[in-house]
């Protein structure tokens, strides 16, 4: 059984761009917690007010996975710790020879007195110790050996090996980790970076070569090109080695998107195990073969890790792929109907587009000529903004439910007039449907004040995405305007 650190929440928040609420990490930490992440290791105790604040808030969850904060080896950060109640401390010292001498400015056995110390004075305040050394694959192995062992002595209760710039290889991964985990008399623990592009292949053969723990991301995320994906590593752990770990596989979707909303980072559509692409197919001999076994184009069942299927209908798809799709959404075509929406489908493929399930309903309405009824739509909105106020809006939307027309009233503030708008739209709509905004983009066309602007939001309804595009003077009635069509095609 392989442990998972995951460490979404300290090396994750390091993306640029990223900070979270201290809200924001407690709704992130019960998810990781409700997957069965094995140590969440909640931030940088000695960072701010706001992240102390924030591992608080976690620690006094009663969660069942081992908190931790990043800390140096220095008391202050061990302290600031111990006030967040962790139950331990990823204590990190810099071991390469070019972090001693031009980050830390000491000598290698100034360094090692530094990181004792630090070990002895968390253990004697009764905290769980994780000794890593920093940049430890440029490091002398030799000094890397002495620094752990005599943490070891000292009490340290595992040790961690990191790639922090991602140049480790597999073959030199697995020999490292293999060497130390032979020496070291404490589970050993794999860091690694993505910038090389071989952060799961390296902590897998860390693993193999003898590592207990490793520590991972949510989708990658970290600083540069990113930390080892979680999603990636459990799954091959789990199907392609049979090495288990805790974690409850079919949350790792939900969990994904959850992270990539706070933390406002899109997943791409083609990452491993997560992304909507994973298990998309439009060639047609991928969906024949589908359609008489899913094995013979998908490696695990979507389900396993709460994704799902998709049939992408473009320039590649096959009428058996349309009939396969129609029957999965439960829709009936007469034989003109059917060779109607084909001919429209291989026309949009060719001009480079996929059709996506929306797009796929709004042709077959096209085709029957038949106008769907707006489900939502504006009926009054107000945005106040100057210099010396808040951005406020106050929208009303009428929404015709299943039995009624309700008026859905709502009053949001914003950064500036525009996200005032979308966020009382959104709050307006949270008791109808949960429809989230991935992206947003604006263009000017023309070049006067008095331009015209195409804005361009692309929403999220559970699986379903839809890009929609406005134009308007005003740069505020063509971000409802979108977001209003885009809703309107969710629902």
């Amino acid at each position: 059984m392989v442990k998972i650190l995951d460490t979404t929440l300290r090396d994750g928040e390091q993306t640029p761009g990223v900070s979270l609420s201290p809200h924001e990490k407690l709704e992130i930490a019960i998810k990781l917690d409700d997957l069965g992440v094995d140590i969440i290791e909640a931030g940088s105790a000695i960072t701010s007010k706001g992240e102390r604040e924030g591992i608080k808030a976690i620690t006094s969850q009663g969660l069942n996975a081992e908190i931790c904060s990043f800390a140096r080896a220095m008391t202050v950060d061990i302290d600031y710790a111990l006030e967040c109640d962790v139950d331990s401390v990823h204590l990190v010292v810099p071991v390469s020879d070019i972090h001693i001498k031009y980050k830390l400015r000491k000598t290698r056995e100034e360094t090692l007195k530094c990181a004792l110390d630090a070990v002895e004075y968390a253990k004697d305040h009764g905290l769980i110790v994780e000794l890593s050394g920093e940049d430890a694959t440029r490091s002398d192995v030799d000094f890397l050996i002495e620094l752990f062992k005599k943490g070891v002595e000292v009490g340290a209760d595992r040790v961690c090996i990191c790639d922090t710039v991602g140049v480790l290889t597999p073959e030199r991964s697995y020999d490292l980790f293999k060497r130390i985990s032979e020496e070291i008399p404490v589970p050993v623990s794999a860091h690694c970076h993505n910038d090389f592009g071989m952060a799961t292949a390296n902590t897998i053969s860390a693993i193999r070569g003898g590592a207990q723990e490793c520590h991972l991301t949510i989708n990658g995320i970290g600083e540069r090109a990113g930390n080892t994906s979680l999603e990636e590593v459990v799954m091959a752990l789990h199907i392609l080695y049979n090495i288990k770990t805790n974690i409850k596989t079919e949350k790792l979707y939900e969990v994904s998107r959850l992270v990539s909303r706070i933390m406002k980072i899109p997943v791409p559509p083609n990452k491993a195990i997560v992304g909507d692409n994973a298990f998309a197919h439009e060639a047609g001999i991928h969906v024949d073969g589908l359609i008489k076994n899913s094995q013979t184009y998908e490696p695990i069942p979507p389900e396993m890790v709460g994704n799902r299927r998709r049939i992408i209908l473009g320039k590649h798809s096959g009428k058996a792929a349309l009939k396969y799709k129609l029957d999965l959404m439960g829709i009936s075509l007469s034989k003109e109907e059917f060779e109607k929406v084909y001919e429209r489908i291989k026309n949009l493929g060719d001009l480079g587009k996929y059709i996506s399930d929306v797009d796929l309903k709004t042709i077959i309405n096209e085709v029957r000529g038949e106008s769907p009824e707006r489900k939502i739509q504006l009926d009054e909105l107000t945005v106040v903004s100057g210099n010396k106020i808040t951005p406020v809006a106050s929208i009303r939307l009428k929404f015709s439910g299943d039995r009624k027309e309700e008026q859905l009233i709502e009053t949001s503030f914003g950064v500036g007039p525009v996200d005032a708008a979308i966020n009382a739209i959104r709050k307006a709509l949270s008791s109808v449907a949960d429809i989230t905004l991935e992206e947003y983009h604006v263009r000017s066309i023309g070049s006067g004040t008095d331009a015209f602007v195409e804005v361009t939001v692309k929403l999220r309804r559970g699986h379903e995405v839809v890009e929609v595009k406005s134009q308007q003077e005003d740069i505020i009635r063509a971000s409802v305007d979108a977001m209003m069509e885009g809703i309107n095609l969710l629902i």
